[in-house]
């Protein structure tokens, strides 16, 4: 018989077999365990609100606000290319809506490392423009503009940064 067929042949399976097979199966699940809780603890927190109970009582007030801004009947655009963002913003009519402010917060739909906030200038009648070096794949881009210190408009664009596009 070769050496092979006598490794693999058992005459008895002793204490030592069982003790290897216990610590070999706990210790994976064990270390499967610890690396998952790292990833856990390391990664996004899952925080989007820090007072869930302050966020709840505007719900509604932001519900009965989103929906006047659309009744409204406005219509905007925005594009992102990984080296600027542009937004426009058109009444009902066509004519371009002039705010004295438009921000801009970006972020990741799952994180908090790569959150932006910035102001768009004035490039255009309507149109605010911005330097934004973005990465490329999947952002959140809530946008804010504001006439004399009152809000005008908000909302929230999901976008895709193309590969090529990003820093």
């Amino acid at each position: 018989m070769g050496a092979a067929m006598r490794f693999l042949r058992f005459e008895t399976f002793t204490g030592w077999h069982m003790l290897t097979v216990m610590v070999l199966f706990f210790g994976t699940i064990v270390s499967v365990n610890l690396t998952m809780a790292y990833f856990a603890t390391s990664s996004w927190s899952g925080l989007l609100v820090k007072n869930t109970y302050v966020a709840s009582q505007k719900f509604d007030d932001d519900v009965a606000q989103n929906r006047e801004m659309l009744e409204r009947g406005w219509v905007s655009d925005l594009t992102m290319d990984g080296r600027t963002i542009t937004y426009s913003l058109v009444d009902a009519t066509g004519r371009p809506v002039v705010a004295d402010t438009v921000t801009a917060s970006v972020y990741r739909p799952v994180g908090v490392l790569d959150d932006q906030s910035v102001t768009l200038t004035q490039s255009g009648e309507g149109v605010y423009s911005t330097a934004l070096t973005v990465d490329s794949g999947q952002w959140i881009a809530r946008i804010t503009a504001q006439k004399d210190g009152t809000l005008v408009y908000r909302e929230v664009h999901r976008l895709e940064v193309p590969m090529e596009a990003g820093r």
